[in-house]
């Protein structure tokens, strides 16, 4: 969990601010060399994002902005959000044209239908809870959340395991 993580840094002098995958790589980079690396520095300049049509294009460093999320709400509908794959689409993609942003979010809701999404591997917890249902038909959310608190307090790795039931013993 981030907040173990953070907590290592902190108690080794390590700088604990970035996301849970820099801050793994920077404890890792520690713990293989005993060095301590700077956390990276980086300043959004503030985008003015004028009118959003069709045939803008998508800027670089693209946040996921109100005015962004009403373009999208406006053209798409009310069931809208900023999914991960989405979102990764919309950074990967700059100098496309936000018509050709909402055809690939129809085709990311497409292929979410007929595959089992990707989950980043610093969320462990979902990855967990999701792989405990596939394996665990009639088990409820309270049990899974059980299991995950027996399987984080032991050392190893984070995965889910079919001998994680003994929680629920």
């Amino acid at each position: 969990m981030k907040e173990e993580l953070v907590a290592f840094c902190r108690e080794h002098g390590l700088p604990s601010s970035g996301g849970k995958l820099e801050i793994t790589d920077r404890i890792a980079h520690f713990l293989d060399t005993g060095e301590i690396c700077s956390a990276s520095v980086s300043k959004k300049q503030k985008q003015n994002i004028g009118v959003i049509s069709e045939g803008s294009i998508i800027e670089p460093d693209f946040v996921c902005s109100e005015k962004h999320r009403a373009f999208f709400k406006e053209k798409i509908g009310s069931s809208f959000s900023f999914n991960v794959a989405f979102q990764k689409w919309l950074k990967s993609n700059t100098g496309k044209t936000y018509g050709e942003a909402i055809e690939a979010y129809y085709r990311i809701l497409e292929e979410k239908k007929k595959n089992k999404t990707t989950i980043d591997k610093q969320f462990e917890y979902n990855t967990y809870i999701r792989d405990f249902f596939a394996d665990n038909d009639g088990k409820t959310l309270e049990e899974a959340i059980r299991c995950w608190k027996y399987k984080k307090a032991r050392q190893g790795h984070n995965r889910y395991e079919k001998t994680d039931l003994i929680a629920l013993e």
